[in-house]
C-alpha cells in the first residue's frame, strides 16, 4: 500500500496479459497487482503487442476519514476497486492522492480513472446489448 501514488496502476489478479508484458507475481491482499513499470513503458508494451489500455472518461474520487493514513488508504483502495468491478473493468489508474482535514478530522481522497486491458481495439469489458 504505501507504493500506491499518483501514476499507480492497478491490474485485477487473472487479467489475461500479453506474453511481453510483465507484471510482479505478488498481488496484494484485495487480489490486484500494481504494475511496477512507469506508464508510458507499460503502455508501449501493451501497444507493441496490439492490444488495447482504454482510459475510461470521468474521473472516480473517494474521501474516507481516519487517523490512520494506511487504513484510510486500504478502505479508499477497496471502494474505487468495487467501482472498478461494477464497471467490468480490469484496471484503473490512480491520479492523486491527497491528505486534508474538515474540522481538524483527516480524511484522505483518492480519485483515479478506470482502466481495461485487452486484445484488440473493440471495448468489450462492458456487458454489450446487441439489438437485433
Amino acid at each position: 500500500m504505501e507504493a500506491i501514488q499518483s501514476g499507480t496502476i492497478l491490474i485485477e489478479g487473472g487479467t489475461y496479459l500479453p506474453s511481453s508484458v510483465v507484471v510482479p507475481d505478488e498481488t496484494q491482499s484485495n487480489g490486484w497487482t500494481a504494475v511496477q513499470s512507469p506508464r508510458l513503458t507499460f503502455e508501449k508494451q501493451v501497444e507493441d503487442a496490439g492490444w488495447t489500455f482504454f482510459f475510461m472518461a470521468g474521473e472516480i474520487k473517494i474521501s474516507v476519514f481516519g487517523f490512520d493514513k494506511q487504513k484510510a488508504l486500504h478502505t479508499a483502495l477497496e471502494r474505487l476497486l468495487t467501482n472498478v468491478k461494477s464497471h467490468q473493468c480490469n484496471s484503473m489508474e490512480i491520479n492523486r492522492v491527497t491528505e486534508k482535514s474538515f474540522l481538524k478530522l483527516p480524511y484522505l481522497c483518492v480519485t483515479a480513472h478506470l482502466r481495461h486491458l485487452q486484445k484488440g481495439s473493440v471495448f468489450t469489458g462492458a456487458a454489450v446489448q446487441v439489438l437485433t
